[in-house]
């Protein structure tokens, strides 16, 4: 059941409507940027049309169990006292402290291809070696990727989009191996079809390989307690299920915006994480068709079975398996409603927690890509029968890749499970077409046509949790701290 409307604040607004920065979305970006401008004292007031924060990384309560839903892993996880990394400057910059997130590093994860798998953890040098291992005529090429990825500056605002698949192709040669490594990283936070752009790839590649994975022992919701604490420590305010009907617009000005419950309010600058599309359709006097083509067409299908046993009674050690069930991956949208060739298997329990802390339950997470337009298409009966037949399955799958015969030796320990859609990534997002990563080409400067109406978030390219609230941070020291650049 949903909340009333919650505000929170601790300062008033210039004049009870006008604020110096209005966000549009209390995703991690958005947090990341309420907070950054609310430490150095700006008005700055977070709208979110639903109840939760968190946006695509958040999690819901079904059945008195609650469920993370974006977050398999933390990506840009580093040990303490690593510098120069992503996490460090996001904590800096927001003045956290490390221990609040309470995070645990991976146990172990692989990629599994026809006849080939890469292991690999939180220390480069074993995916390092498993490549080498795999791909010996490959050994010169890779370390020349490598090269090559160390010294590319993948966060620069000006960097041209260009196609991460041509780039590696002009060092390494095996298709093969091609394919594993872009896998991963395309699964983890790619919008275009197949591909990826290369600025991208870099930080998805240093983000997984380099760095690391990691997860709260409490979950997603751990990050945004947290992020939620800080904000209001610091004077921020928030409307909760109260999103933004319309941004009226005067010339290529922002005059005001219409919010879902009839009010309207005024500020000097607005940043947006709603993606970049569908903030241009918020505003007045733009045709409905802005943006048609750059509409992501990357949307997934994910499965929970929750077990009365640890994964590990069970022999699955891992914490996260890719998988194709072709040597060239598809990575596309699929003709039917799900594609099963390809996908993720993450084991939530397989972390490193510590002594004495293991999950109350077991949980068994699967995500493959789905068919937006197909799942919207379904009447609700036969919505409801097709997640429960494409759950099986992807329940299949995941345990032929587990080494686990048949269900039968599983099902007598399924407790329940519960399954989400592109529906539902339209529902709580507003990603048009259910885009899990938003559209294929980013506004890496955050910029739009509109003077004083900018975007974080997904759409302005940076990825993960920590990219995320990365980005808002750029984008609130950017456009609000530092106007004049």
């Amino acid at each position: 059941m949903h909340s009333p409307v919650s505000v929170e604040r601790t300062t008033g607004s210039i004049d009870g409507n006008h604020y110096e920065t209005v966000i549009i979305g209390a995703g991690m970006s958005g947090l990341a940027a309420g907070i950054r401008l609310a430490y150095f004292g700006k008005n700055v007031l977070i709208l979110e049309r639903h109840n939760a924060a968190g946006g695509l990384n958040s999690f819901y309560s079904f059945q008195g169990r609650k469920y993370d839903v974006g977050l398999h892993a933390m990506t840009n996880f580093v040990r303490s006292g690593t510098k120069g990394t992503p996490l460090g400057k996001v904590l800096r910059q927001l003045r956290l402290e490390r221990e609040s997130f309470d995070l645990s590093e991976q146990k172990g994860s692989r990629i599994i291809f026809p006849g080939v798998e890469l292991q690999f953890n939180n220390d480069f040098e074993l995916f390092e070696s498993e490549v080498i291992r795999a791909f010996p005529h490959e050994k010169d090429n890779f370390a020349k990727l490598i090269e090559l990825i160390r010294s590319f500056n993948e966060v620069a605002l000006d960097n041209e989009e260009t196609s991460a698949r041509v780039e590696i192709a002009k060092i390494i040669k095996d298709p093969l191996l091609i394919d594993m490594i872009l896998l991963p990283l395309m699964y983890y936070g790619s919008a275009q079809e197949n591909d990826m752009d290369f600025s991208q790839f870099v930080v998805m590649f240093k983000s997984l390989f380099f760095e690391g994975f990691a997860r709260p022992f409490e979950g997603v919701r751990q990050i945004i307690r947290v992020l939620l604490k800080r904000y209001k420590e610091l004077g921020g305010q928030r409307k909760m299920k109260c999103g933004v009907k319309q941004i009226i617009l005067d010339k290529d000005q922002v005059k005001a915006l219409e919010l879902d419950n009839g009010d309207t309010i005024t500020a000097d600058k607005v940043i947006s994480s709603a993606g970049l599309v569908e903030t241009l359709r918020m505003c007045s006097d733009h045709p409905t068709t802005t943006g048609n083509d750059n509409i992501g067409r990357i949307s997934c299908m994910e499965t929970t079975t929750v077990l009365n046993k640890e994964p590990s009674e069970f022999g699955w050690e891992d914490t996260i398996l890719f998988f194709s069930d072709q040597a060239k991956a598809e990575y596309a949208c699929p003709k039917n409603l799900v594609d099963p060739r390809s996908g993720v298997v993450c084991l939530p329990n397989n972390y490193q927690y510590g002594e004495g802390r293991t999950l109350e339950e077991g949980f068994l997470r699967i995500t493959a890509l789905a068919n937006f337009d197909k799942w919207t298409q379904l009447p609700e009966e036969e919505y409801q029968a097709s997640k429960k037949e494409w759950h099986q399955v992807l329940l299949d799958k995941a345990l032929h890749l587990l080494g686990t015969k048949t269900i039968q030796d599983v099902q007598p320990h399924v407790i329940t499970t519960d399954i989400f859609t592109p529906r539902t990534i339209k529902k709580y997002t507003g990603h048009l077409a259910g885009a899990l990563y938003g559209a294929p080409h980013k506004t890496r400067d955050g910029r739009t046509p509109i003077k004083d109406l900018f975007i974080c978030g997904t759409d302005q390219g940076f990825l993960g949790i920590v990219g995320a609230m990365l980005s808002g941070i750029s984008m609130a020291n950017l456009h609000i701290l530092q106007p004049s650049s």
